[in-house]
């Protein structure tokens, strides 16, 4: 049975940043995914400063596509607000193989079945042991679901359901905009162009409340691509989504038990906000392997449930939040 001191059940931000991190620290660790990088990740794709700050990340060096956006364009209700905070745009495909490359750990192409805890081991599937259990695995983590369901359960009215695609085309416009509650929407749409000729653009919503409306994240999607072909934005018909799912951050009762740790998507940080899950991933994998080497406890209190902090925006998107 192949041990280490601790295993990372996922690869992607969450996973490859804690190995990175623990690496550093000096602790033996290792990396299990069932897919093999690099792999297609949904997702628009757009990280903040403090991202590229917690990653330490010289930008000149990145060996892959990056796109430096000035600011985001968004409408909320229609209402234009120019948010001038300067992001970045990757390409998952690209940013997350980089991430786990980087961390120079070993990683262990498997498909997490079963996990079993002894008095001092965790034991994945017969097959791998270790000492302490890092779940990393996204919104349907094996970690999670094993040791951390029944005590931290999820609010189904918290979950996003997402279409979206990413494709290579002529880029007419490289302002990155947002649309947010258009169309009775319960969430936003995107626009988010990256460098080297590359789109994403998708829809969000909140599942709950679309049932409610009797509606589906599906309407929303046609009534995207309407806009940006009137826009001149996008061009031609051939556009076929993929659907993913996550939670946005809610009070989160327990991410630690007994060397057990729960991180990123696994432990629902995506914020309330963007629905941003790349920052508290990368801030997550960090507090964890910190935690792991020096003993000390696992918080995320200091981890933002927002991912912006407008003037006008925040305020008005917390009280809509209330009700």
């Amino acid at each position: 049975m192949e041990f280490h001191e601790v295993i990372i059940v996922g690869g992607g931000p969450a996973g490859s940043t804690c190995a990175w991190k623990l690496k550093h620290l000096g602790v033996d660790c290792a990396v299990i995914d069932k897919a093999e990088f690099p792999r297609t990740k949904l997702c628009a794709g757009w990280i903040t400063p403090e991202v590229i700050q917690d990653l330490e990340i010289d930008i000149p060096k990145y060996p892959h596509s990056i796109l430096r956006l000035p600011a985001l364009y968004a409408r909320f209700y229609g209402l234009p607000i120019k948010i001038s905070a300067p992001q970045y745009s990757i390409r998952r495909y690209e940013f997350d193989h980089w991430l786990l490359l980087r961390a120079d750990v070993p990683v262990i192409r498997h498909e997490t079945k079963q996990i079993e805890r002894t008095d001092d081991q965790f034991i994945i599937d017969e097959k791998y042991s270790c000492r302490y259990l890092v779940g990393a695995g996204g919104t349907f983590c094996p970690v999670y679901r094993t040791f951390f369901s029944s005590s931290n359960p999820r609010a189904k009215n918290n979950l996003i359901v997402c279409r979206e695609l990413e494709f290579p085309v002529p880029i007419t416009d490289e302002k990155c905009y947002l649309w947010f509650f258009e169309n009775k929407l319960p969430g936003y749409s995107w626009y988010v162009p990256k460098a080297n000729g590359y789109l994403n653009i998708g829809v969000g919503g909140l599942e709950e409340k679309l049932k409610q409306n009797g509606d589906s994240i599906n309407n929303h999607w046609d009534f995207l691509l309407g806009k940006l072909r009137t826009q001149s934005l996008i061009f031609g018909k051939d556009f076929n989504p993929k659907g993913h799912s996550y939670y946005l951050r809610e009070p989160v009762n327990i991410v630690h038990n007994r060397n057990a740790f729960i991180i990123g998507d696994a432990a629902g940080l995506a914020t309330r906000d963007m629905g941003e899950g790349i920052g508290p991933a990368v801030k997550s994998g960090i507090l964890a392997a910190e935690s792991i080497s020096s003993g000390k406890p696992f918080r995320i209190d200091s981890i933002s449930a927002f991912s912006l902090h407008h003037p006008v925006f925040l305020p008005i998107l917390k009280l809509l939040m209330r009700y």
